[in-house]
């Protein structure tokens, strides 16, 4: 036998297939070879790359070049402190920063691993297999190419197989495809080697499920060679998309990190060979300005309000799976979304019935025991568990779904109708015909189908119950509005029946279907989520476009992404925003790149079609959102920027490989975790404002000090200040509220960051002040009163400290005025003010901490200059703030568009 990858099985009659794998249909494979060949091609099962272990990601973490740089500088801290006889306090304290951001990187990196896991999981643990002329159960891990194997209704289809044998069978592809209806399938040669999964009718796909009927296959494909196979490797090759909070934290790093490496190193040379400080004075001096400027703070304060994010999304069912995809849905700008079970219900559902010559919604009552309803609930498969539930094909389940939900008594109905002969369903001829005893002895004939095959059969029709001769102007209206349904994407079925006296001897098609009375039509379709059109109104309100993404076929795509707005529902030419899979086939991913923009719906796509249109969008610089629950959406969850998959509708791989899960499965969801994701932005931009603005001020405060070859700060005092004093207040304004109008605003572009919208000059003038106040206090004390040295130096630590605490309250917005509303309204930063104040005040008053610290406690005058001069920082922003405004220069800076209701 030839190798089987990339035999395309589907195109070849079933005796190539046969030779080509060397098997025979009625006796299957011998048992001595299929162990040859379990042996070449290894088990039916997917298998999964080798992971990092946790202590290969624990010392990831230290990867980072701002950790880099806060490491050497404890190492040189930790030398110089031990020669010059002070211990290796500040070492230490450097240490945990680095080990507790280490631990939280490790916890917060939760990888998609169990996507491969679940992938695993759905395979059917035993199948029915030839061998030996003998037909067995056996594992499916032990099933090879060329494996004959047997289906029926209920199993799970164990690998890739070549259909030989089709009797009436259906198979539910939609995890795979995204097609919510059964595929019917046959045994024909298909001509088109191009032809998707979802048009291969006579294959049947590995992990996918029976649902109607029985059939026989040649197994084409084990393992990694199925297409669920296919989709685990592009789940291990497919490289997850740093984050965009990611990246701005990695870009503000590494430029933190080059320009404090510069400061640092002009103020040793400044110190050593302007002012004649001593060598291991100024490395001192250099290690306090480096520790001074990195916020050693952030990644830890990042991740904390990342958390809180999660708990208030978990809490309106979005659950996160990974701590930056918070933020992210904040910056979000284009949902891609599966139509199937995401946007739809993944539920068949009556929607039109044209009966009595007329066409009525749904929610029309007609008469239940009419001979139209009961050629469509009789002829039908479908069974009512004890709970209620309707179990059976989704076009079956949803017309007995409509008989229930107009009141029927369905059980009570089979028991007065028994069926006692039926003519089963085939997809040749499209029809399913039932035989059921009448009280009077006759027996009635319900039959149901494709409209095209039943009207051929039918020789009368009856209208407001009266039977008569069939016409051609029936037929033609008949027609008419089949073909109108079926452009709005509905499937169409019809009814017809007729009484006899006495059951043929030989039940068939030819004596049982023929000489029918039709009854009507009865239009079905997947609907839309109600929920999903108006969250799609509102994320285009929020400037986020929703793009469709599905295995459908592309009339249905179009049909409903015009009833959700995706597409205008008025506009004539929607057909060329759709774009099938065989035109992706056409086009490079470059052109693609290119023209991505002009369609938002694609349809009849496969995985990696999924992936290219990600990647397309990304190419442009936007940042991408897929939503699915399919494994066939699984790899485009894992490429996109966010992958947001459906909790309850969901496989466990779609959601293995997602970053976000939404437990109701609501898309409305999505729009409320949007807002949230661009409130912890916003706060994390305070965060950031409030920190690099007291580092800023630190900065300056040691490099103007060394100008001036002044001692003023202990590496100690810095250390402090930046993991005690600035981490609550930052913390809680991670906590603050949403602007009301976050969701008027488009959302922010990769060009945009935690700098963008008057952060920047914001730090800039803010750190200034803190600079020059501290030093002012300082010169005051020490070289004005020409007071002790150890007392300037505690007053600049309180009033560096109480600077910081006041400058909290000023970042709660980046223009307006502090005043403008209750500054108050933030019960966490109060709290952080008063709890950071005290420890602040603790190292200062207490006995024995305050030695610890090198630090002298003021007296009441003193106290008064450093709370007064440290309040200074808040008049002085208020008036540049103040200025910003009247010259519009704080409209300039947020120059996001604002979006019209």
């Amino acid at each position: 036998m030839s190798e089987s990858k990339n035999y395309l099985a589907y195109t070849e009659s079933i005796d190539q297939v046969k030779a080509h794998f060397e098997t025979d249909l009625s006796q299957g494979l011998s048992s001595q070879e299929a162990a040859k060949r379990l042996e070449s091609y290894g088990t039916n099962e997917i298998q999964e790359e080798e992971r990092r272990s946790t202590f290969q990601k624990f010392i990831d973490q230290f990867k980072d070049f701002m950790i880099i740089v806060l490491l050497a500088a404890a190492a040189i801290s930790a030398v110089v402190g031990i020669s010059q006889g002070e211990g290796i306090t500040d070492t230490i304290i450097i240490l945990i920063v680095v080990l507790l951001n280490a631990v939280l990187g490790v916890f917060q990196e939760a990888k998609a691993e169990e996507a491969i896991d679940a992938l695993k999981k759905m395979s059917s643990p035993l199948a029915h297999v030839l061998r030996d002329g003998d037909v067995k159960e056996i594992k499916s891990t032990q099933l090879v190419p060329g494996d004959v194997v047997l289906l029926e209704a209920g199993d799970v289809v164990p690998a890739d197989i070549r259909l030989v044998e089709a009797s009436s069978l259906k198979i539910e592809e939609a995890a795979l495809t995204g097609e919510s209806v059964p595929v019917e399938k046959n045994t024909d040669a298909l001509e088109n080697p191009e032809a998707g999964i979802g048009d291969r009718y006579n294959m049947g796909y590995s992990s996918t499920n029976v649902t109607y009927g029985r059939g026989k296959g040649i197994i084409t494909g084990t393992g990694m060679e199925t297409e669920v196979g296919h989709i685990a490797k592009m789940l291990s090759f497919t490289q997850k998309q740093l984050t965009p909070l990611q990246r701005d934290q990695e870009a503000l790093g590494k430029t933190l990190t080059k320009a404090i490496i510069v400061v640092a190193v002009v103020t040793f040379l400044i110190g050593t060979l302007l002012n004649g400080m001593g060598i291991m004075e100024m490395l001192l001096v250099s290690i306090s300005l480096a520790v001074a400027a990195i916020p050693e703070g952030l990644p830890a304060i990042s991740t904390i309000i990342l958390s809180l994010g999660t708990q208030t999304m978990a809490d309106r069912n979005a659950l996160v799976r990974t701590l930056p995809a918070v933020e992210t849905l904040g910056s979000t700008q284009v949902i891609c979304s599966d139509k199937t079970g995401t946007l739809t219900l993944n539920e068949m559902t009556v929607e039109h019935v044209f009966h009595d010559d007329q066409l009525f919604a749904a929610n029309q009552d007609l008469d239940l025991n009419s001979h139209f309803i009961h050629s469509f609930v009789l002829p039908n498969d479908s069974k009512v568990d004890n709970d209620g539930k309707i179990i059976g094909d989704p076009t079956e389940t949803a017309m007995v779904k409509y008989a229930i939900d107009h009141q029927m008594d369905y059980k009570g109905l089979l028991a007065d109708y028994p069926r006692i002969d039926e003519v089963p369903f085939e997809s040749d001829r499209k029809l399913m015909s039932t035989i059921h005893k009448l009280e009077d002895g006759r027996f009635a004939v319900y039959v149901k189908g494709a409209p095209d095959q039943l009207i051929q059969r039918a020789t009368q029709i009856e209208i407001n119950g009266q039977v008569r001769p069939i016409q051609e102007a029936d037929i033609s209206k008949i027609q008419e509005q089949n073909e109108s349904l079926a452009k709005q994407a509905l499937r169409v079925l019809a009814g017809a029946y007729k009484i006899i006296d006495q059951v043929p001897a030989t039940v068939n098609s030819e004596t049982v279907e023929n000489d029918l009375i039709f009854t009507g039509l009865v239009a079905m379709i997947d609907p839309e989520r109600q929920e999903a059109k108006d969250s799609i109104r509102k994320a285009r309100n929020a400037g986020i476009r929703t793009v469709m993404i599905t295995g459908d076929h592309a009339i249905t795509a179009q049909a409903i992404a015009e009833r959700l707005e995706i597409l205008d529902p008025k506009a004539a030419d929607n057909s060329s925003h759709v774009m099938t899979g065989a035109e992706l086939n056409e086009i490079s991913d470059e052109e693609l790149a290119k023209n991505v923009a002009n369609y938002s719906v694609y349809a009849r796509v496969s995985p990696e079609h999924k992936v290219r249109i990600i990647k397309a969008w990304q190419a442009n610089d936007k940042t991408v959102s897929m939503t699915g629950d399919g494994v066939n959406d699984a790899p485009s969850l894992k490429q996109a920027d966010i992958g947001v998959g459906m909790g309850i509708t969901g496989t466990e791989v779609s959601k293995g490989a997602s970053d976000m899960v939404l437990a109701d499965d609501n898309f409305q969801t999505i729009v409320v975790a949007v807002e949230e994701g661009r409130k912890v932005f916003s706060n994390i931009q305070k965060a950031v404002q409030f920190l690099l603005s007291a580092n800023l001020g630190e900065i300056i405060t040691l490099f103007v000090a060394t100008l001036f070859g002044w001692v003023i700060l202990e590496p100690i005092h810095i250390l402090w200040i930046n993991l005690v004093t600035d981490v609550f207040p930052a913390i809680a304004l991670g906590m603050e509220k949403a602007d009301p109008d976050t969701m008027k605003y488009a959302p922010r572009t990769k060009e945009d960051s935690f700098l963008s919208f008057g952060i920047f000059p914001s730090i800039l003038y803010q750190g200034v002040f803190e600079g020059a106040i501290t030093l002012l206090v300082y010169w005051y004390v020490d070289i004005h009163l020409g007071l002790e040295h150890t007392l300037a130096e505690t007053m600049a630590f309180i009033t560096l400290g109480l600077q910081q605490l006041f400058h909290s309250y000023n970042v709660k917005s980046v223009f307006k005025s502090l005043f403008s509303s209750n500054p108050f309204d933030n019960k966490y930063l109060n709290l952080a003010f008063l709890g950071s104040g005290a420890l602040l005040f603790g190292v200062i008053l207490i006995p024995g901490i305050n030695g610890f610290f090198d630090v002298h406690n003021p007296n009441l005058e003193q106290w008064i200059i450093c709370i007064v001069a440290s309040f200074a920082l808040v008049i002085l922003t208020e008036i540049v703030k103040f200025i910003f405004r009247t010259t519009g220069l704080a409209d300039k800076y947020q120059s996001i568009p604002h979006l019209d209701d």
